[in-house]
């Protein structure tokens, strides 16, 4: 199977198995989910979910975040990944955007990335599910599930050079879903630690099955 045939056969049962996605974050506004996907990072959604009700009941725009101190941040978030770090992003991130946005998300990438706390990945998040850009947000999921399902080559060996591959190879339409696809499949079916093998409906074309090749 050469890796176009292989894009087509994921991608043909993505688009059949879950036509419509989206991320598992819960949130009430564009500024919510940034906030949700910056918490997010090297954390659970399941934790973020967690601890966002509380937060965004306090601190529900980035006017009022911008008013809190990290101290105050801190309280909600203490049981994330770096809590210190985060809250001390989250409230200059939300100045900021009152500063130089008027309190809106911009939706450009240099723009997002300027932002404390926000890297490449969170920024592409925000333009797919906030402003439907075609773009391909690459977290530690879809990274592993693009090498293992022989999407992309094992000299890609960066989060950007995953997502330029991915972006030469999935249509346009279709960027903005797979990020989705891709993390899901990585979450629930093709776990970083002992992976549901048996219940992939990519078994059977999966590199690790090829000789000379492993799961790793």
């Amino acid at each position: 199977m050469t890796r176009q045939e292989r894009y087509h056969y994921i991608l043909e049962y993505f688009r059949n198995d879950m036509p419509e996605v989206t991320t598992e974050l819960e949130f009430g506004s564009d500024f919510q989910l940034l906030v949700a996907v910056v918490l997010s990072a090297q954390c659970t959604d399941k934790r973020i979910n967690q601890v966002t009700p509380e937060l965004f009941a306090h601190y529900p725009t980035a006017q009022k975040m911008a008013l809190a101190e990290p101290e105050d941040i801190y309280e909600y978030i203490r049981s994330v990944s770096y809590p210190n770090a985060k809250a001390k992003h989250l409230v200059e991130m939300a100045r900021q955007l009152m500063e130089r946005f008027n309190g809106d998300i911009p939706d450009h990438l240099d723009d997002l990335v300027s932002l404390p706390g926000v890297g490449r990945k969170t920024a592409n998040v925000i333009q797919a599910v906030v402003y439907g850009k075609s773009v391909m947000a690459v977290d530690t999921h879809v990274y592993r599930v693009s090498h293992r399902l022989g999407l992309v080559k094992k000299k890609d060996n960066t989060p950007y050079k995953v997502e330029q591959e991915l972006m030469r190879h999935i249509s346009a339409e279709d960027i903005p879903k797979a990020h989705h696809w891709l993390l899901l499949h990585g979450r629930y079916v093709c776990t970083s630690r002992q992976p549901k093998c048996a219940k992939c409906e990519f078994n059977d074309i999966c590199p690790k099955l090829l000789d000379g090749s492993k799961l790793e």
